[in-house]
């Protein structure tokens, strides 16, 4: 992270080509969840109802950071509820180290000595969330705060508050002047380390951060993606960091996944895929980043119009509504993910040589 002239700059840090070869941490396979609709006495598909997540499947691999970008209302927390298991997926399996977690919906065979409870997971899972303030108990001090969860599993209370301490301090905070602080005595930037504090109390493997930094200004966003980065060197940490700012995604992330009204359309490492885009969506919101370039003005709409309603996405590629590359394949045929490099997939029909699509094998 640099500065220059006073303003911030995100630059990404190194890539570890290591983790690429490391087993999978976390697996979703299929993972689907709709809310709301009827079902007729029939049975059969709900109607009405809001497609939040549809299909989704990725892994996770052991100390990586995977991205997760894409416009609001396109499923993004919806997915980290879902692996959270704050949310009861409709169709789906999600595996953590090789174990499955939860309900099992997918049909899909397994042992029972293979089965994680919810609780056990939630020991090695963690979230922070977006709204700091919201997402911490106003009657409770900091000191208390992040006590809270090892002494509900059984540590004693000194232990607990000693590690409370230890890492109230590692989040950037002095203990004796933040330990009996109430939340509405900090700023936004000092509550968000304390939820960080909080979330590492229980020791997890994982951490998904939902947009944890973007309520911040900027100078505190970049101390506080360095402290991410320090924090995830020091316990070995694996991150789901879930965001719409695709400057912070480049800058902390070694693969991105790319959401649009609850599918994946692309997956790859984070150098080949915002650098070279093969989605047209993805493209295009590389194109709506803002840049302090006056030779890099955007004179013409990336997108243009709404995304469709997610009670009633659109047949076929569910972005051929707003493409400006859109043939009538495009309305009729759903894109599969498709490999078009190494670790790098996308669902797009120009991607597919012999699709039909007129583009068929180009790159967008």
């Amino acid at each position: 992270m640099m500065e220059t002239a006073g303003v911030t700059t995100l630059e990404p840090g190194p890539r570890s080509d290591t983790r690429a070869a490391s087993p999978p941490l976390l697996s979703v396979w299929g993972l689907t969840r709709h809310f709301g609709g009827r079902r007729s006495f029939l049975g059969g598909a709900r109607r009405g109802a809001v497609h939040a997540v549809d299909d989704v499947s990725f892994e996770v691999a052991a100390g990586e950071t995977l991205g997760v970008v894409g416009e609001s209302g396109c499923g993004k927390s919806t997915l980290a509820r879902l692996i959270m298991q704050m949310v009861t997926p409709d169709a789906g399996e999600i595996r953590f180290d090789g174990r499955i977690v939860g309900t099992k919906t997918t049909g899909r065979s397994t042992t029972a000595s293979a089965a994680l409870d919810a609780d056990s997971f939630r020991r090695s899972v963690q979230m922070v969330f977006q709204d700091s303030y919201a997402s911490l108990n106003p009657r409770l001090t900091v000191e208390e705060t992040v006590a809270f969860g090892p002494r509900g599993r059984g540590l004693s209370s000194r232990a607990a508050i000693a590690r409370a301490h230890d890492l109230i301090a590692r989040v950037g905070l002095e203990p004796s002047r933040f330990a009996a602080s109430y939340p509405h005595q900090l700023s936004g930037g000092q509550r968000q380390r304390v939820n960080i504090a909080r979330a590492l109390a229980l020791q997890p493997r994982l951490v998904i951060l939902d947009e944890a930094v973007s309520a911040l200004d900027k100078s505190i966003e970049a101390q506080v993606l360095n402290l991410l980065l320090d924090l995830k060197s020091e316990f070995g940490l694996t991150y789901l960091f879930i965001s719409h700012d695709l400057n912070v995604v480049r800058f902390v992330s070694d693969r991105v996944l790319v959401m649009y009204l609850g599918r994946v359309v692309e997956t790859g490492p984070s150098g080949a895929l915002l650098t070279a885009p093969r989605h047209p969506y993805t493209a295009a919101l590389l194109a709506s980043m803002p840049s302090m370039d006056p030779e890099r003005r955007i004179t013409e709409a990336p997108l243009s119009g709404d995304p469709p309603s997610a009670i009633d996405p659109p047949p076929g590629c569910r972005f051929h509504t707003r493409c400006r590359f859109a043939a009538p394949l495009c309305g009729r045929t759903e894109p599969a993910l498709t490999q078009v490099a190494a670790s790098h997939r996308v669902a797009c029909l120009m991607a597919v040589p012999g699709s039909g699509h007129p583009a068929a094998g180009t790159v967008p």
